[in-house]
Parts: structure tokens; sequence; C-alpha cells
């Protein structure tokens, strides 16, 4: 099992791409494809930061894994929620 430190430098590496592309404006992205991108990337933010402080890295890892290949139409296991 990887270590949670490396985890996390993975999901920021995935953030890190997808802010880049959404940046750089080469292209359009339609309306179908952002909304679940948004959708993946605001789940995990709120699960990231509870209140308490409880939160489930393989949830937050599976939503940015979501919106990063959905923003470079990559294959996915699970897009939806």
């Amino acid at each position: 099992m990887q270590s949670e430190k490396l985890r996390l430098r993975k999901i920021q590496h995935l953030a890190h791409e997808i802010t880049d592309k959404m940046n750089k404006g080469e292209e359009p992205t339609h309306s179908e494809t952002l909304i679940p991108i948004i959708d993946n990337l605001s789940r995990a933010i709120g699960d990231l930061t509870d209140s308490y402080g409880k939160y489930s890295l393989d949830y937050v890892e599976e939503k940015v894994k979501n919106a990063h290949a959905l923003l470079f139409n990559k294959e996915r296991i699970d897009v939806f929620l």
C-alpha cells in the first residue's frame, strides 16, 4: 500500500494537470463534460474540508482521478458518483 503522502502527492499532481489544461483554453470544453468534472472536484474538496478532519483518501483520490479522466478523455472505471 502506498503511503498517504505519496497518494496525496499524486492527487495534487492530477489537480495541477487539470488546472493547467483548463487554463490553456486551446479548445472549448462542452458543458456536458465540464459539469461532471466540476462535480467530481467539488465532492473531493467537500470531503477534504470535513470539519471533524475525517476524510476518505480513497474517495478523494477516486473523484480527482475521475475528473482528470473526463478532461483528458481517458478510460475510467467510475465516472459518476
